[in-house]
């Protein structure tokens, strides 16, 4: 629940890296930017809240009071956001209702909304609440408008975050201030990405990709980041932007005789740009440009998002810290008083990187704080103050769960040690919309006091989720508690992927490469999960919230079937058995089968909804093609050639169980590979290879249209999966977790790839 300033300082400088100073005088904001969007997110009831700017307490804290009667709420807060934050502590502890992302339960509120008991002052325990990823505008939807960015921006708010990444037309400054060092237009478009692809090019990883894009594109896009960061302004919230650290094309000294550059080699498979050594005189003068022209469209703000030498990349000859420094001294020439937010991840930020810095300046979104046992943040990063973070989600995949034991119990210990340098949380899962249960707790950690007792949360959710306490929904969260909810931090911080998605193979462990080769919570409890839905009574099953949760329930659980039958159908391969292994890959195609019609019940279930906004950005029909082909090819090849796909092990990252792919691609590439193995099996012979390769490049570069519209009603599809797939045992009977339980055993893993 929100906010390092008020609307009027939003663009000035932070009084420091760890939040406003004790005692700092209240300052007046307009509360309109606030009903603005409780009216989008609750029209026919937000008349009913009276909304109040109230002074900072004096210890610096964002703070919220709730109080009222019947229809008569009133919210009082420290910043718009805050305020927002006051009225979703409201919905879902005395109105239960939920609006998450995604679903809502809002429809279930009565005409005159029920009074507040007691008032409630809600404090947030940490200045910096910080959302989102670098990948999020690839992998949660490059092609999405201002409406629904500015959707995600109220519930972000609603949920209390106050610092949001915003790279949505961040190719902008370099498009612009390139220009003035050798390059035309037409070769900066050409190195720019097209959409999906241009996080990893803000990185540092990649360029080019999709290219070129248009000027209309760039403008469209940069049009709606200007809005994006207006919007986070007036709600008093921080847009985190991209700064500059050095990035530049392959052949910037060519066009710039005597600049210092280092080449980066590879990421994966694909080329990366070249970094413009920042102790060289000649980068002060490109990242001036950058920030003026960044300034001129997106305005200022006080905190930037820069990750230098980000996975694998090399320093060649140059002085790290005097590198560092010399970012830093860039980006606060530009903007004074400004943060500098880096990714604590794989071994960043380094000790010489952080000795060159003022570390007062500096805030570390630590990656890693859910994932290992025997982190030590504090002697890492030297006192550099840091945000408590975890990614749950890697490339956007439509599985669910997080290691939340890990959260409650570590961000309490963490945050309350002595001398401690927690100063924030830092919510960033890959991509955004298949979580809703894992962003709600997680944000609950920067407003709770106390550590947060599981048990009482996961109770508390089910009621709000729903409109209202329902015996079967309880019973259903308290299983997905113990289950993809209660993972421990073992080396990953996502749960497996099922295996539909993955490439075929009868060993196949995972869809993406760096994902968990193994199960990591009892499959039972989602089964057990999806019956208790099924119980719940009629009045929760007409939410929104109900209606997505029991398709992602029942899809999760045929998702758990794909990794019971695989090794069922290898046996039987291996021991020659073709009855058998008939009978299983029938099995398995029945499941396909399900998986796509339980999935084609909701439109956030549709690989249609995410290709069908492309062509509004596109300037041509050329460009509309590849701008679809950028999206589709994110999903499935993720790289255009076969070293950038296969080689650099990038393909079916961000596998999806969505209708369309289910049955447009990843079925026909099992058939194909079962048919061949089939073959062999009845003539005695070694199985002909598939081109997996090929088969994934047709779809992505595939321009028929696909389904935007759901069919089918998802309580019948999801009590077909339920029918057709009993319970194998009984899952055990969840336990209440007591308060400060946390489950989690000391193994290392390997790291995921951003």
């Amino acid at each position: 629940m929100p906010v390092l300033l008020p609307l009027l300082l939003v663009c000035a400088a932070v009084a420091s890296a760890v939040g406003p100073a004790p005692g700092a005088a209240p300052a007046a904001f307009d509360t309109a930017p606030a009903r603005a969007a409780l009216g989008r997110l609750l029209p026919g009831r937000a008349a009913q809240f009276e909304l109040t700017a109230g002074a900072r307490p004096a210890d610096g804290a964002d703070a919220f009071t709730v109080s009222g009667t019947a229809g008569a709420i009133r919210v009082r807060g420290t910043s718009p956001a805050t305020l927002l934050a006051g009225v979703g502590w409201y919905l879902r502890t005395v109105a239960h209702a939920d609006i998450g992302l995604p679903g809502d339960s809002t429809a279930t509120l009565p005409p005159v909304l029920p009074p507040v008991p007691a008032a409630h002052t809600g404090s947030a325990v940490v200045p910096h609440r910080y959302a989102l990823n670098d990948t999020d505008a690839g992998y949660s939807g490059a092609y999405r408008g201002f409406a629904e960015y500015q959707h995600e921006i109220d519930v972000l708010a609603l949920h209390g975050f106050d610092e949001v990444l915003v790279t949505v037309g961040a190719e902008q400054p370099y498009h612009r201030a390139l220009q003035r060092f050798g390059y035309s237009s037409a070769e900066l478009r050409a190195w720019i990405p097209a959409p999906a692809h241009q996080p990893w090019w803000l990185l540092q990883n990649m360029s080019g990709f999709g290219g070129p894009v248009s000027e209309h594109l760039v403008a469209a896009r940069t049009a709606v980041g200007r809005r994006v960061c207006e919007q986070l302004r007036a709600l008093g919230m921080t847009p985190v932007l991209p700064g500059y650290f050095g990035t530049v094309p392959a052949d910037f000294a060519a066009r710039n005789p005597g600049a210092a550059v280092v080449p980066q080699g590879t990421w994966t498979a694909f080329a990366r740009d070249s970094w413009l050594d920042p102790t060289d005189p000649l980068f002060a003068r490109v990242a001036e440009a950058y920030y003026t022209a960044q300034r001129e469209v997106f305005g200022d703000s006080a905190m930037y998002k820069m990750d230098p030498l980000h996975e694998g990349g090399t320093a060649g000859g140059v002085d790290v810290p005097a590198a560092a420094g010399a970012i830093q001294r860039a980006l606060l020439t530009a903007h004074p008083g400004a943060v500098w937010a880096v990714l604590g991840w794989e071994h960043n930020p380094t000790a010489a990187l952080l000795a060159g810095v003022d570390r007062r300046r500096m805030l570390i979104v630590d990656g890693l704080s859910d994932r290992y046992d025997g982190l030590d943040r504090e002697g890492d990063w030297n006192g550099t103050p840091y945000a408590f973070g975890t990614i749950p989600n890697f490339g956007g995949k439509t599985t669910f769960g997080a290691n939340t034991g890990v959260w409650t119990g570590r961000f309490h210990r963490w945050r309350t040690a002595p001398g401690s340098a927690l100063s924030g949380i830092a919510f960033m899962p890959e991509g955004t919309g298949s979580d809703p249960a894992a962003l709600a707790l997680f944000a609950d950690l920067a407003w709770s006091p106390a550590e947060i007792d599981r048990a009482a949360w996961f109770t508390a959710y089910a009621a709000a989720r729903y409109g209202g306490a329902d015996t079967g929904a309880a019973a259903a969260w308290a299983q997905l508690r113990d289950g993809p909810y209660g993972m421990p931090s073992d080396g990953w911080s996502e749960p497996q992927d099922g295996l539909f998605t993955a490439r075929p193979s009868l060993t196949a462990a995972t869809s993406g490469s760096w994902s968990p080769p193994r199960t990591r919570f009892d499959p039972a409890t989602v089964r057990a999960a999806l019956d208790g839905l099924l119980r719940a009574a009629p009045e929760r099953r007409g939410t929104d919230a109900y209606r997505f949760d029991l398709v992602n329930v029942a899809r999760q659980a045929l998702a758990d079937e794909s990794r019971r039958l695989l090794p069922l159908i290898e046996r039987a391969y291996t021991e020659g058995d073709l009855r058998a292994f008939r009978s299983l890959v029938g099995r398995w195609t029945a499941a396909e089968a399900e998986l796509e019609r339980v999935t084609a019940t909701d439109s956030r279930f549709l690989v249609g909804s995410w290709l069908a906004r492309v062509p509004d950005w596109a300037a041509a029909p050329a460009e509309r093609d590849r701008l679809r082909y950028d999206a589709r090819s994110l999903l499935t090849t993720w790289g255009g050639t076969r070293a950038e796909s296969e080689d650099g092990g990038l393909h079916d990252y961000a596998a999806r169980e969505w209708s369309g792919l289910v049955s447009g691609l990843y079925a026909k590439r099992w058939a194909a590979y079962f048919a061949s193995l089939d073959d062999a099996l009845t003539q005695h012979t070694r199985p002909v290879p598939v081109d997996f390769f090929a088969l994934d490049d047709a779809w992505a570069h595939s321009t028929a249209p696909d389904p935007t519209t759901p069919v089918g009603d998802p309580v019948e599809a999801a009590a077909a999966v339920a029918a057709n797939h009993p319970m194998v045992g009984p899952s055990r009977p969840p336990a209440p977790a007591p308060a400060g339980t946390v489950r989690a055993r000391a193994t290392a893993g390997s790291e995921g790839r951003e």
